[in-house]
């Protein structure tokens, strides 16, 4: 039974505004987050008690784009082969015909996102940066390491979670990835400009682009600035990226290991580690294998 009680002035006084059809789930009306896609609300699992996140998409919006439709279902699709600490676990998915809503409950980090979480938390030292890094790293190279390789292709702040109580980090929101062959090179421009490698506006790149949206990840950790947040329009990100010019946020890094670590992440595509590589590097000894 998916609800302990049956009585039906209990039923009335429920507050959740929609109930998922095996009547498991129950979605509240506050927002967790809303984005161009999909608006996620708080909901909660009444067979094991717990908080998730609802995720759902109006697919009328989309009715005149199939391509983003089947991107959203292959989005489901994927996160429901997923096995990781370090990736927002799925649960269950269904279509509303009556509403025609795409649904799907994963989840849900009790602080939100990784940008609102350390602008709300201003004083965290290198070390706890350096944990959050590699459990971002953790999750990447089970992406990578995947069969099929998948690529995440819109990796920022945003799109990474947090439980705060016990330092886990996640990454989350995996609509834009994609699975690639034995060749790892994927062709199409997706992502979040700030964050996008220079190889991704060319559109013939590999799993390599997370690395360097990861470095900008570390980056925006450290200086609390979104990347290029100098240039207000997205050409002009485009000219300084595709010029190799840094963003004036690097000018904020003085602690030189740092600097020397985002360096190495935003690298050309060729000189940059793999996220297995990244995971022995220097930079993370001291810090003890059972942490986070």
């Amino acid at each position: 039974m998916p609800c302990a009680s049956t009585d039906s002035s209990d039923r009335d006084a429920e507050p959740f505004v929609e109930v998922d059809p095996t009547g498991r789930y129950g979605r509240y009306s506050d927002l967790l987050g809303a984005g161009a896609v999909k608006k996620v609300y708080r909901a909660f699992d009444q067979e094991e008690g717990i908080e998730v996140a609802w995720n759902q998409v109006r697919l009328r919006n989309f009715s005149d784009d199939q391509a983003m439709i089947d991107r959203l279902y292959s989005e489901v699709r994927l996160l429901r082969t997923l096995k990781n600490d370090n990736i927002i676990v799925l649960y269950n998915v269904w279509t509303d015909e009556e509403r025609n809503t795409l649904n799907f409950i994963t989840e849900v980090c009790t602080s939100g996102n990784l940008r609102e979480y350390r602008k709300k938390h201003r004083h965290v030292s290198i070390k706890a940066l350096k944990k959050w890094s590699r459990q971002i790293l953790k999750g990447l190279e089970y992406l990578h390491t995947h069969e099929p390789c998948i690529i995440h292709r819109d990796l920022n702040c945003s799109n990474v979670f947090i439980n705060g109580n016990i330092g886990q980090v996640k990454i989350g929101d995996l609509g834009l990835a994609a699975t690639v062959g034995k060749s790892h090179v994927a062709h199409s421009i997706l992502g979040t400009p700030e964050y996008m490698a220079p190889e991704l506006y060319e559109e013939d790149y590999t799993e390599m682009v997370d690395i360097y949206s990861f470095g900008m990840c570390v980056l925006e950790m450290v200086t609390l600035d979104i990347p290029y947040n100098e240039c207000d329009n997205v050409a002009k990100i485009y000219k300084k990226v595709t010029s190799g010019v840094r963003p004036q946020a690097m000018n904020k890094v003085k602690d030189p290991e740092v600097k020397a670590f985002i360096e190495k992440c935003i690298a050309q595509p060729r000189a940059r580690p793999s996220a297995s590589d990244l995971l022995k590097d220097p930079f993370f000894s001291g810090l003890d294998d059972d942490e986070n």
